[in-house]
């Protein structure tokens, strides 16, 4: 397993911004350099142990269905090799862990499609018998696939900050009813393809986030990362059971840890014990090796 990279560092081109997960860089007035690290945020705050070789596993998941769904939208990939943006000694620090994308515009929202009843949904539920303000058939139990993919947008927080879910109304407000009529339009289908897809790899894609950006033109795309275990819930198929949340390939595992010590979800985060990161690694691997082959 290779060294993780908690922070990049490439001093050839110009830092834009570091996210909770993504170092972003520019090439020049056409592109961008992002780098996936081993960072691992959860509840929204960056922890301080990265993840080995969760970088390589989130990047490969992400060109998987980059390539496998761009008959239904276009995506932010360029084709070129990061190692041929870089320095020569700056390879090591992008190879199998960066992409080259196009410099799109960012939508101010994350599409979020919930394919079944769990997490904060479930909470919602439970309480208002609706998810996301939409309302749902009575006596639906947790982890029960719904009745048809939601679409749940919500805003896009500074790092330490929460994600506020939001209304159709409320994105209608944001982009406008065409775009926002695309992008849900959009997000549903892409999530629906891949859930169809998944299932015969033996895993249930509960719920999954998208990011949109437009071009110059007003052209449409797919950015970020797509449908990997830190953007979607992954569930495997043979451990399934309505009624109980099943295990994950995703940081899940991360957060019912965090639960169990009753962090408050403030910053700092705690230390990772050693066999909590072993073992989010491993989950990671597998769902990569899953979804791929």
């Amino acid at each position: 397993m290779s060294q993780a990279l908690f922070q990049s560092d490439i001093k050839s081109l110009k830092l834009l911004n570091r996210g909770k997960v993504r170092d972003i860089y520019e090439v020049d007035a056409q592109r961008l350099l992002i780098i996936t690290t081993d960072r691992l945020s959860a509840f929204d705050v960056v922890m301080q142990d990265p993840i080995p070789s969760k970088g390589f596993v989130l990047t490969a998941v992400s060109n998987f269905w980059f390539e496998k769904l761009k008959h239904i939208l276009p995506n932010q990939f360029t084709g070129d090799a990061p190692e041929s943006v870089v320095k020569p000694e700056e390879a090591s620090q992008v190879k199998g862990r960066a992409l080259v994308v196009k410099k799109l515009k960012p939508l101010p929202i994350e599409a979020i499609v919930r394919g079944y009843l769990v997490g904060s949904g479930w909470k919602e539920y439970q309480r208002d018998g609706s998810v996301c303000g939409i309302a749902l058939p009575a006596g639906l139990r947790e982890a029960d696939r719904l009745p048809q993919p939601l679409f749940t947008p919500s805003t896009k927080a500074e790092i330490g900050q929460h994600d506020e879910n939001i209304s159709f109304e409320q994105t209608v407000k944001l982009i406008g009813q065409s775009l926002a009529q695309q992008v849900r339009d959009a997000a549903i289908a892409l999530y629906q393809t891949a859930a169809d897809y998944a299932a015969t790899k033996g895993i249930i894609i509960a719920d999954t986030k998208f990011e949109f950006g437009q071009d110059d033109a007003g052209k449409l795309y797919l950015i970020d990362e797509a449908l990997t275990p830190d953007s979607s819930r992954f569930w495997p198929a043979d451990q399934y059971r309505p009624g109980s949340n099943p295990p994950s390939f995703d940081k899940q595992y991360v957060r019912d840890y965090l639960e169990s010590i009753k962090w408050d979800k403030k910053p700092p985060a705690p230390k990772l014990p050693p066999e909590v990161i072993a073992k989010t690694s491993e989950k990671y691997q597998e769902a990569l090796k899953r979804i791929t082959g």
